[in-house]
């Protein structure tokens, strides 16, 4: 549901629902899928790749619910009704933040999955997995100028998301981002330090380094990690994960879309080169056991190797200490977008806001920055790493061969010695 200028100008709700089927063999891999759950259905999606009829497996005794439930099972949703008025309060905390708010655009979706899974080899298992997110535009005027800002969380939450607590905590950033905007300045580009804030920063290690990590890439030899699986990456002080286990967490995962139990992957220990992110599929290649990290968008689509919520540990450097250090860079705030070249490690992702550091203090607030680098070389030039990790929990979208499955990111603030701001 969307509400701009005190109306809803959208809202919809859709039910989709199928099966899809996969059959390997060896190294090839087939799959097909149906919106047909009948067995008629079932039995030509499989006929389709030449697999085995797959109605057996609906009928172990490991699968204790029918194929699919009725859609009031599913984890209890805001109704339109409470959604609506959730939005009018949002936009009204909006409004009553800032006397130069002449617009606020603001809206909520919330997905309900259901899953059902049987593997030949016993694996089943069945799950809801609700999600939920909050996106808040505004645009402020002030003599004459208008700037634009936003603010976004989404949880794996049902009804309980919608808390007076997050729209103020929504509506108040979305407002100050914005506010930020109006003494905002670009300066000129360059090679430079650049201290990365706590929390949405985390798109560094998505970006720059996380896609590298999965072991689809790794076993066509397309990742620049490819071979270097126990070597020395970056600092000893620098270790990070990939974690399905966070509760709540938009990437958390009781199974992933294979049958693996949720879990906590540690990719790097004491800048180590500790594990790669593997389905099933690439974890029979190199031999090892998956990590959980098997996931798809829909039934429509096959599980690949996806991140969950990526962050680094923390270290033992205070955040006024490593801003402290630096003569002149920049102290990146937050971001909107970012992609990496998967080969060759180069990376770019957009700086919304932030600040300029000069004689270790922060000055001129920053905005509309390019960061570039390349991954490997931006891990090893970390020099410092806080004691102040933060998951960032806005709505965070990952896409790769077409799907997108929701992802969270996190980091301490970290001294990167050089990356090109541009």
């Amino acid at each position: 549901m969307v509400l701009q200028d005190g109306k809803v100008s959208q809202a919809q709700q859709v039910c989709l629902y199928g099966a899809g089927i996969r059959s390997v063999r060896g190294t090839e891999t087939s799959y097909a899928y149906t919106m047909d759950l009948s067995k008629e259905g079932l039995t030509k999606a499989a006929k389709s790749i030449k697999a085995p009829s797959p109605l057996p497996l609906w009928g172990s005794a490991s699968m204790q619910t029918p194929l699919f439930s009725s859609f009031e099972a599913l984890p209890q949703r805001g109704s339109g009704e409470e959604v609506y008025r959730f939005l009018l309060d949002v936009e009204a905390k909006a409004y009553a933040l800032d006397a130069s708010v002449i617009k606020v655009k603001a809206y909520v979706s919330q997905r309900m999955q259901e899953v059902q899974y049987a593997a030949s080899d016993g694996t089943a298992f069945h799950d809801f997995r609700p999600r939920s997110s909050l996106s808040v535009n505004i645009v402020m005027e002030r003599g004459g100028k208008t700037q634009m800002g936003f603010a976004s969380r989404m949880m794996q939450m049902g009804k309980e998301f919608f808390t007076d607590a997050l729209i103020d905590e929504v509506a108040r950033e979305a407002v100050q981002r914005t506010d930020f905007l109006f003494s905002a300045s670009q300066i000129e580009g360059g090679e430079m330090p650049v201290v990365m804030a706590a929390g949405s920063s985390g798109i560094l290690l998505h970006e720059a380094i996380g896609h590298a990590f999965e072991a689809d890439f790794i076993r066509t030899g397309d990742s620049i990690f490819t071979g270097k699986l126990g070597q020395q990456i970056c600092h000893p002080s620098i270790s990070i994960v990939d974690d399905g286990t966070l509760p709540g967490d938009a990437g958390m995962l009781r199974y992933d879309d294979e049958g693996i139990p949720g879990q906590r992957t540690v990719l790097v220990h004491e800048g180590k080169l500790n594990s790669y992110l593997y389905d099933r599929i690439s974890a029979k290649h190199f031999g090892v056991k998956p990590t959980g990290n098997g996931r798809r968008e829909s039934f429509r689509c096959t599980p690949i190797p996806r991140m969950r919520s990526t962050y680094m540990l923390p270290g033992e450097a205070k955040e006024e200490d490593i801003i402290r250090s630096v003569k002149r860079g920049i102290y990146a705030q937050s971001f909107t977008n970012g992609q990496v070249q998967i080969g060759a490690g180069d990376f770019t992702f957009f700086m919304k806001t932030g600040y300029l550091i000069e004689d270790g203090k922060l000055t001129r607030p920053l905005r509309d920055l390019n960061i570039i680098g390349n991954g490997p070389e931006a891990l090893r030039r970390i020099s410092m790493v806080g004691d102040n990790l933060r998951i960032d929990h806005s709505a965070s979208m990952c896409g790769k061969e077409g799907q997108k499955v929701a992802v969270s990111q996190g980091l301490p603030t970290v001294l990167i010695d050089k990356l090109i701001v541009g």
